[in-house]
């Protein structure tokens, strides 16, 4: 079956930074695109950034200059590189893999990991 699991999230300071990781099995990975959503208590999923599979990114305008997202398609991997981060940073993380293969359209997600940005 598909999973997406999440690592990296920790407690970091105020322009500290962070790797997180998504490992993904179960799917194609090299068929879809990548993407980092977030949630922050009381706020809706936002998107974070995006990874196509030939490798074409897009991010939320919160993050642009601040965030790298890159992926390992031999690793079946994507990672999100956070750097001069924010206390409005702080949120659970998610990890979406989006595209068609195998004659259908997927969309799948991870349970989270958890970015707590704070002195």
């Amino acid at each position: 079956q598909v999973q997406l699991v999440e690592s990296g999230g920790n407690l970091v300071q105020p322009g500290g930074s962070l790797r997180l990781s998504c490992s993904a099995s179960g799917i194609i990975f090299s068929s879809v695109t990548m993407n980092w959503y977030r949630q922050a208590p009381g706020k809706q999923r936002e998107v974070v950034a995006s990874i196509t599979r030939g490798g074409l990114t897009n991010y939320g305008d919160s993050v642009k200059g601040r965030f790298t997202i890159s992926r390992d398609n031999a690793k079946n991997t994507v990672y999100l590189q956070m750097s001069s981060l924010k206390p409005e940073d702080t949120a659970v993380y998610y990890c979406n893999a989006r595209g068609w293969y195998g004659g259908s359209w997927h969309d799948d997600w991870g349970q989270g990991t958890q970015v707590t940005v704070s002195s």
